[in-house]
C-alpha cells in the first residue's frame, strides 16, 4: 500500500464529536501538525470523513 501524508489545515473546534474523535484517532494534535499512515481502507475511509479539515499528500 502507499504512503499518504495526512495534514491538519482546518479546526477540529465546534465540529461534531465524532470528526473531533477523528483527527484524535489519526495522531493529529495541533493545526499543520501530520502524520505519515499506510493507504488502507480504513484510513483512507477516516480521511473522507473529515476531508475538509485536512490536506492528503501522497509520499514518495
Amino acid at each position: 500500500m502507499a504512503q499518504i501524508k495526512i495534514t491538519l489545515v482546518n479546526s477540529p473546534i465546534g465540529r461534531i464529536p465524532a470528526q473531533r474523535k477523528t483527527v484524535k484517532a489519526l495522531g493529529l494534535g495541533k493545526l499543520n501538525s501530520s502524520v505519515v499512515k499506510e493507504g488502507t481502507p480504513a484510513i483512507l475511509g477516516m480521511v473522507n470523513s473529515i476531508s475538509h479539515l485536512v490536506k492528503v499528500e501522497k509520499e514518495a
